[in-house]
């Protein structure tokens, strides 16, 4: 079994893969790529029983068969090869036998056989978004999923669409993300998708694709993303999420309207004098006209005013300083609208017009 291919496409396809390669599994052939050949063509796959990264590239190919090669020399030694194409021939001895240019070398390689199959998705059915949106979507939630397996539901996010509606929510008990978007899907689909899971495929999607379309395929047990020639096979996480609809408040005493900037610049001041031995909330005053932002641990206090547009009644309340950087940063406008009941009541915020996201934190008492 012989083939040739680019290396420029090679070492990008075997960089993305590497990330579903098990670090460590009692499963050996788990710890490398599986490399399968074809006629003209070649497939590669990461896999870790949890999620799988797969790829195809054009190849020249003699003969078909497949091999598990160690990603780590894999990866180095197509890269370092000297010439813009790579040769692998698979000797009966297991051997991989890689030229390039005057540069020749050999790796052992895995038998195939004990490599486990990747879940079966059925795929007749898509759920179809722009790549760019979900991107989006990701990166303004997943600042929320736990980091904790207290509740492991919570350390994945929620894809929640119905009503030609799609939400994506993410939680961890103390905060809330939702982001919203229409999507032309007429059924309905509840599933969460492992925070890792989805850093990975935000990262394989490039900025100058972003109108391109993914492809979801979704059964009970596993989900399938189809993007820009790869496909990211993933668990679903099991268990009830949190009815987060009952979460949002639909009422409000007060309502802030401030620049986005601002307030994370004073928060970012504030952040200064808190560490973790050094605690302490950021008690924000809204009220005639001013947002009032103070902050005094052992290490110093600070003071800070900016100009905010303000309805209803005049309140103070406390905010986790990493929480509130978490969410401003998050919601990536210009302009923010906070909506506040009291000092002890949950703190929505939200974009200036619609609710394309809505962030819900808790406030931390004040002595």
């Amino acid at each position: 079994m012989k083939f040739s291919c680019d290396k420029q496409f090679l070492c990008e396809a075997i960089v993305n893969v590497s990330k579903a390669v098990a670090s460590n599994s009692t499963i050996p052939a788990l710890e490398g790529i599986k490399v399968k050949v074809i006629p003209n063509q070649v497939e590669l796959t990461g896999y870790n029983l949890e999620i799988g990264i797969t790829t195809t590239l054009m190849a020249i190919t003699e003969g078909e068969g497949e091999f598990v090669i160690d990603s780590r020399i894999f990866s180095e030694m197509t890269r370092k090869m000297s010439d813009d194409v790579i040769v692998f021939e698979l000797n009966d001895n297991m051997t991989v036998a890689i030229s390039s240019g005057n540069t020749q070398c050999s790796i052992t390689a895995m038998s195939a056989e004990e490599y486990p199959e990747l879940p079966k998705v059925d795929t007749q059915t898509a759920i179809k978004i722009p790549q760019g949106v979900l991107k989006s979507m990701i990166s303004n939630t997943k600042y929320a999923v736990s980091t904790t397996e207290v509740k492991p539901i919570f350390t994945g996010e929620l894809f929640d669409i119905e009503n030609g509606s799609f939400s994506m929510v993410a939680m961890d008990g103390f905060r809330l993300a939702i982001r919203n978007e229409p999507i032309a899907y007429p059924e309905k689909s509840y599933f969460v998708v492992p925070r890792k899971t989805l850093s990975e495929l935000s990262s394989l999607i490039r900025d100058n694709d972003g109108d391109r379309e993914c492809s979801i395929y979704v059964n009970p047990k596993n989900v399938i993303f189809d993007i820009n020639g790869y496909l990211i096979i993933s668990r679903l996480l099991e268990g009830e999420f949190h009815n987060y609809r009952l979460s949002i408040p639909s009422e409000y005493k007060t309502e802030v309207i401030l620049n986005t900037k601002d307030f994370i610049t004073s928060m970012e001041r504030c952040s200064l004098l808190i560490d973790s031995k050094n605690k302490a909330p950021v008690k924000c005053t809204f009220e005639n006209g001013e947002a009032h932002v103070e902050c005094k641990t052992p290490l110093g206090e600070i003071n800070d005013i900016f100009p905010a547009s303000i309805t209803g009644e005049s309140v103070t309340i406390g905010f986790n300083n990493k929480f509130a950087l978490d969410a401003l940063r998050a919601s990536e406008c210009d302009k923010i609208k906070i909506q506040l009941s009291g000092s002890m009541k949950v703190i929505k915020m939200l974009p200036v017009e619609g609710e394309d996201f809505i962030f819900l934190l808790m406030p931390i008492q004040l002595r």
